[in-house]
């Protein structure tokens, strides 16, 4: 009778997760922001408004966490998004940072 070898797991590397991150501004409604939301992150109108207030409020929130890839992916498109047509000053897109979340 031979013992067996104890079975040792294989690591397993996950990729760390990215937040894509709204920057506020002075020229985009909250009507703008809670479309784009909505447009880009597929995220309920409930949902994008408390982020459009918390962009509002703190000058920053977290719209996805995600793989990297995805957060520049869903960077570009904010970028790409276009002016709010609702306020004539509104010359382009809301910004957007990613960045590796923390813990």
């Amino acid at each position: 009778m031979t013992v067996a070898e104890p079975l040792i797991a294989p690591k397993i590397h996950t990729a760390r997760p990215w937040q894509v991150v709204l920057l506020n501004d002075d020229d985009h409604t909250y009507e703008y922001v809670i479309e784009m939301l909505g447009n880009v992150f597929g995220h309920p109108v409930e949902a994008a408004f408390l982020m459009a207030q918390e962009v509002d409020r703190a000058g920053r929130v977290v719209v996805d966490v995600t793989t990297r890839e995805r957060a520049e992916l869903k960077q570009e498109q904010i970028h790409a998004y276009g002016p709010d047509h609702r306020l004539p000053r509104s010359q382009g897109s809301m910004t957007a940072e990613i960045e590796p979340v923390e813990g």
